[in-house]
């Protein structure tokens, strides 16, 4: 009995080890190094010195030591910011760190300022922010108020589901359904069209926990932004995977800008071709298992 008693308990302890040496993917238990994959790492970006551009706004910028950019906080893997330790992270912030370091700003003279979708045109255009990054969608409607440099990437509008739902298979499928997303965004009008009821909240996130709480049938926005979430909140949430449109993401600034636009253009491009826009993708949108897109050709006007 002794004997057998013993082999049992060497039997468990052994099957204890495997178990927590081979945690599924997405638990605790499970690492880069166990699966035998390291996660993608973030690049760096060296700060230019002595920075020539005839521009009022950087040279405000300049005067007081800081950059400061208008960002998201609720987007996983694009605009994120850490409550706990004010950290942020995802492509925008990746793409925002790539231009303040061409403009001469380390990431420590960068002062997050964190906007809704319908606050970043009376910010850009009041001098609040010196530039924004954050799903940014150009258009000519905006293009009035305040002016662009990009595209940087190329989303799509999509919906995000429970897991479970077979009922929303598309945006044709939404008429009469309750459809959520964020005042001020362009999803609004986008969506309308096939006649959805549609809630409005100042966040995506608030969307987000209206879906799983089941008060509202899906969330619609960028495909990007969407992704994130269902990466978060995996298995319950999953993206339909029919995008309906064609969105633009650029970085906004000051209408009358040009030199420092052209400024973030060029930034934009250096870092596209010296490898850091892709390094910057697969680190933060690229583990939602999405390979990188082609690099859009930069718009300048």
């Amino acid at each position: 009995m002794r004997t057998s008693r013993t082999l049992a308990v060497a039997l468990c302890a052994v099957a204890l080890t495997a178990t927590a040496a081979c945690g599924k993917d997405g638990t605790p238990g499970a690492t880069a190094a166990s699966s035998g994959a390291a996660a993608p790492k973030l690049p760096s970006y060296t700060v230019k010195t002595d920075v020539k551009i005839d521009s009022a706004v950087l040279a405000e910028a300049r005067k007081r030591g800081q950059l400061i950019i208008g960002a998201k906080a609720d987007q996983p893997n694009l605009g994120w910011e850490d409550v706990a330790s004010g950290d942020r992270s995802g492509f925008d912030i990746e793409i925002a760190k790539m231009i303040a370091a061409d403009l001469g700003f380390t990431p420590q003279q960068i002062k997050w300022q964190t906007l809704v979708s319908s606050q970043r045109e009376p910010a850009i255009a009041k001098g609040q922010i010196d530039l924004y990054v954050g799903t940014y969608s150009i258009n000519d409607e905006r293009k009035k108020s305040v002016s662009f440099a990009g595209p940087y990437y190329i989303a799509g509008q999509d919906l995000l589901v429970k897991a479970d739902n077979t009922s929303i298979t598309g945006p044709e499928s939404t008429s009469g359904k309750n459809v959520c997303t964020a005042t001020g965004s362009t999803s609004i009008k986008n969506i309308q069209q096939y006649n959805p009821k549609v809630t409005q909240f100042d966040t995506y996130s608030a969307c987000v926990e209206k879906l799983l709480s089941n008060e509202v049938d899906a969330v619609t926005t960028d495909d990007a932004i969407l992704k994130g979430y269902a990466s978060k909140y995996a298995p319950k949430l999953k993206v339909v995977g029919k995008p309906f449109t064609k969105e633009n993401y650029g970085v906004g600034l000051n209408k009358d800008d040009k030199a420092l636009r052209d400024a973030i253009s060029d930034a934009l491009k250096a870092h596209e071709d010296n490898g850091d826009w892709k390094k910057a993708y697969d680190a933060t949108l690229g583990a939602s298992g999405s390979p990188a897109p082609d690099v859009p050709a930069l718009e300048r006007y």
